[in-house]
């Protein structure tokens, strides 16, 4: 692993152990960083690399029975990852938790034992999914309240009805978006992709900052997609334009604007984990899986099409 300058002998998911098998190659020889990470020298071919090249000649060790973190793969559900977790007095807030992959995380935590706020659009939807949660656990402390991204006075008052609470905030996951979408202003006169996608949750974010900070250790999640690496916010020499990020009907592409809003959640994260780590809360940008179906595509009947062919081959929710 050159991420973590180290080789690992034991296999990731099978939990399979390999072991060394003789010494190293001729013209190879051992060292240690200042890290005090051990790196290999290829004498031979004048190159230095964290990978052991005995890996060539490992042999089968007594396998190990792999720990549940080991086992998380394609066909992982969130109850598994989360199993054994007790996540009693925890507070988390979901944006567009009433259906998809929001549903499914607002389900997992609160059956875990936290104390799950869905914020939804949809207030039928939301009380719909919370008793959806309440038939799996009675005892689940989870609630909807109403937040409507496309108007930033209704994220000032989500925010509000929330601090009146006055319980702490541990966990902030920023989920909800729109997709294919035609133009469209919101009441604030920005186009509805990048407000509900972005600059909504943005507002909510800083809102709320002076909470998760209290509550510290917390964290921000915001769920972005590998489609930011298709898009560019920049004009010709280099500067941000802000014209690319809430365009006009003419300048207007569905899948451009979402690819920008997701570029713009990761930019967001990265510069909000800069901030308030050393406060003891951190920020992290996710993509979620180009093979899970949802109802994103809901918005198109061409995208609707696509995603109904691509169904049999995707994970289901």
């Amino acid at each position: 692993s050159h991420l973590e300058e180290k080789t690992q002998w034991e296999h990731p998911k099978s939990g399979k152990r390999k072991r060394v098998a003789g010494g190293l190659p001729y013209g190879w020889e051992q060292e240690t960083d200042e890290n005090g990470q051990v790196y290999f020298v290829d004498h031979i071919n004048k190159r230095t690399t964290y990978l052991d090249p005995r890996l060539a000649f490992t042999v089968e060790d007594n396998p190990v029975k792999p720990t549940t973190r080991q086992k998380y793969d394609g066909n992982t559900t969130a109850m598994e990852i989360l199993q054994g977790c007790d996540l009693s007095g925890k507070v988390v807030i979901i944006t567009g938790a009433n259906s998809g992959i929001g549903f499914e995380t607002a389900k997992s935590l609160a059956l875990h034992g936290a104390y799950v706020i869905l914020a939804c659009r949809n207030m039928s939807r939301g009380n719909d999914a919370v008793q959806r949660i309440l038939m799996e656990w009675h005892k689940a402390k989870v609630e909807a309240m109403t937040l409507d991204l496309a108007s930033l006075q209704s994220v000032q008052h989500f925010a509000e009805a929330f601090k009146s609470k006055n319980v702490p905030l541990h966990i902030l996951i920023c989920n909800a978006a729109v997709f294919g979408v035609p133009w469209v202003l919101t009441e604030d006169e920005l186009e509805s992709t990048f407000q509900v996608n972005h600059l909504g949750h943005f507002h909510l974010v800083q809102l709320l900052e002076d909470v998760l900070r209290r509550s510290s250790p917390a964290r921000v999640v915001v769920v972005s997609s590998e489609s930011h690496r298709f898009t560019e916010i920049k004009d010709y020499s280099g500067k941000l334009d802000f014209s690319l990020l809430s365009p006009s009907k003419k300048e207007y592409w569905a899948m451009l604007a979402y690819n920008r809003s997701k570029l713009c959640n990761i930019l967001f994260s990265n510069e909000l984990n800069r901030r308030l780590s050393p406060h003891g809360v951190t920020s992290n940008s996710v993509h979620p899986g180009n093979m899970i179906y949802s109802s994103i595509h809901r918005n198109w009947w061409v995208y609707t099409l696509l995603f109904t062919l691509a169904r049999p081959f995707t994970k289901s929710m």
